[in-house]
């Protein structure tokens, strides 16, 4: 048991930070053809869906036949918005061709320094052990320029350490991404996630409810520069919600995510 424990924490940050099977052509993070940014991979899937959420403008990733990360079926029935305004992303069986689709948006503007929050809906704390559910600031250039919130349990059906905290470093930098990992058990479906950057640090915070104090903290974690390296771009903000490795919920259940609210408070 001991092992296998083990195993299982070695194996969770490479999960998490390599998205779609290790591969150094990772697509795992598309950028819309309306805000390719400089130094961006140029296999990026290119989208001229959008939708308007939080006063932003937000592309919506779509491809019939599959990218990273997964690779998985994305879909603009898998990302939309509500009359009440709140933004809808799904994992659904298409019944015409058999294939899961999921959802993925990313805005059409750059945030820089400053509060990235998210107010969202939904059991995060006990998804299906394949889906995968992300919050993060992205640059376009894989494995740098990049911080992340992100709730999976990464194939491991007994994982509760399903909250994951991961920090890319600035493009040109010799240091690898840090990440750290949280077990969490939520009473109710309601929670804020944030994270606050600046040139020398980021600090990651997550709380049960709808909060824009600390109230009912249930995780927080701050790293900075040094030892860390933090990018100082200004770049777009992308949710998704995915499968990973492309397998289908092992409950063959459909998957929803509410997010009420986006607010980015700059420094």
């Amino acid at each position: 048991m001991k092992k296998t424990v083990y195993l299982l924490l070695l194996a969770l940050p490479f999960a998490a930070c390599k998205k779609s099977d290790g591969a150094r052509s990772d697509t795992s993070k598309t950028v819309p053809a309306t805000n390719q940014i400089a130094g961006a991979n140029s296999n990026k899937l290119k989208t001229n869906a959008t939708l308007s959420f939080a006063g932003y403008t937000w592309a919506v990733t779509t491809n019939p036949t599959g990218q990273g990360p997964g690779p998985n079926v994305f879909s603009t029935g898998s990302a939309y918005v509500d009359a009440s305004g709140f933004l809808h992303l799904k994992i659904k069986k298409n019944t015409s061709t058999g294939k899961w689709e999921c959802g993925e948006v990313t805005m059409l503007s750059n945030l820089g320094y400053g509060t990235y929050q998210w107010k969202v809906e939904g059991a995060i704390s006990t998804l299906d052990k394949n889906v995968v559910f992300g919050m993060f600031n992205y640059s376009g250039n894989d494995f740098f320029d990049e911080m992340d919130i992100e709730y999976s349990k990464w194939g491991y059906a007994t994982n509760n350490r399903v909250l994951n905290y991961t920090l890319y470093p600035a493009t040109g930098s010799s240091l690898d991404s840090v990440e750290t990992t949280y077990p969490v058990t939520l009473t109710g479906t309601y929670t804020t996630q944030r994270f606050k950057r600046s040139s020398s640090a980021v600090t990651f915070k997550s709380l049960g409810g709808f909060h824009d104090d600390d109230t009912n903290l249930y995780a927080s974690k701050t790293w900075t520069s040094p030892p860390q390296s933090i990018s100082t771009l200004a770049m777009p903000v992308m949710m998704n919600l995915w499968l990973f490795h492309g397998l289908a919920p092992s409950n063959n259940q459909n998957v929803e995510i509410i997010i009420h609210d986006f607010k980015f408070t700059p420094l």
